[in-house]
């Protein structure tokens, strides 16, 4: 295939974990040129400067992966930028494809965009028919945004313009490329940098926040990769057959969810520490499960790949390999 005829991808936050899964992906694809941009080169709060980018790139489709995202004391700590800096992101790169002429988009949101009490698993169609849960509501509800933004486009402009934007709903994701900063990561990468640490040290014990108790799921960030790429050429009739105008998210997940107290025992066994776990039921726990319907995607066939055993591996020998540079 020649350089004309290859389609020009825009990974909006190619240095994420998200977006450095999907220039894994798009490395051994000929028919895509990818483009990126870090956040010196473009701000993507800039509404001007995201106009431009769009103009002068003639960008085909879009995986729109950039988002301001933390733990839950991030979340708490800094609403305002959760909520201004994730709805400023969608909104310039979606009303920018729109207006430059992309067809195609794949918006990333977050299964925090559900109601804090939803049934489990949690299907699709139980957006918007509960309270959040209250430590990530700032970003949950521009997440939503961000959702409803790609249905609106598509309602208005979708028959005039020929444009399929779409979107996935992750569940927790973990993976090569992740934030190992103690305060301000997420619990699987958290937790193995408390690990590792308490083996360095030589620690007795390691503290976890919270009782232990909340059930959550786990997806390899490489399986979201696939997953986004496959959602993002499944044919506009099949999708449509699954989704509804103003329902048109697929949620995206492993199919099963373990309490915290599980995971901090796989997350040691993996680390190879001997020490004692203890948790601080003085913190936050956050929703008491979240287990994703994946029912719509299955059966569009697409199935998680990656063993959580064998994620978390791959996800602690990356953290080894990272030390090594510090």
């Amino acid at each position: 295939m020649s350089i004309e005829q290859a389609k020009k991808i825009y990974i909006a936050g190619h240095l994420g974990m998200v977006g450095s899964a999907l220039l894994r992906v798009f490395s051994c694809d000929l028919s895509a040129i990818v483009i990126t941009r870090n956040r010196n080169s473009l701000d993507l709060t800039n509404q001007a400067a995201v106009c431009k980018f769009f103009k002068d790139e003639e960008i085909d489709e879009v995986y729109l992966a950039a988002a301001k995202v933390g733990g839950i004391y991030a979340n708490n700590t800094y609403p305002a930028e959760f909520i201004y800096e994730n709805l400023m992101i969608e909104a310039n790169i979606i009303n920018a494809s729109f207006k430059s002429g992309v067809k195609k988009l794949l918006f990333l949101g977050s299964s925090c965009i559900y109601p804090k009490h939803a049934s489990q698993p949690i299907k699709e169609k139980y957006l918007l028919t509960g309270l959040l849960e209250e430590t990530n509501e700032p970003y949950a509800i521009a997440k939503i945004a961000g959702i409803k933004l790609c249905e609106s486009y598509n309602r208005q402009y979708g028959k005039s313009h020929g444009i399929d934007y779409r979107s996935v709903m992750p569940t927790n994701l973990y993976g090569i490329g992740d934030n190992y900063h103690p305060e301000n990561s997420h619990v699987i990468p958290a937790l193995i940098y408390r690990f590792h640490q308490a083996k360095i040290n030589k620690n007795p014990s390691v503290t976890i926040w919270g009782t232990g108790r909340p059930r959550r799921e786990f997806l390899y960030v490489d399986d979201m990769a696939l997953a986004c790429v496959h959602v993002m050429n499944i044919g506009k009739s099949l999708y449509e057959m699954h989704t509804k105008k103003n329902l048109s998210h697929i949620n995206v997940g492993i199919g099963y969810d373990m309490t915290i107290s599980e995971l901090a025992n796989i997350i040691k066994k993996v680390v190879n520490y001997k020490g004692k776990i203890k948790f601080n039921e003085n913190h936050l726990d956050g929703a008491p499960r979240k287990m994703l319907d994946v029912n719509i995607i299955n059966s569009l066939g697409w199935n998680a790949q990656v063993d959580l055993k064998d994620g978390i591996t791959i996800t602690y020998k990356d953290y080894c390999d990272k030390l090594q540079y510090l």
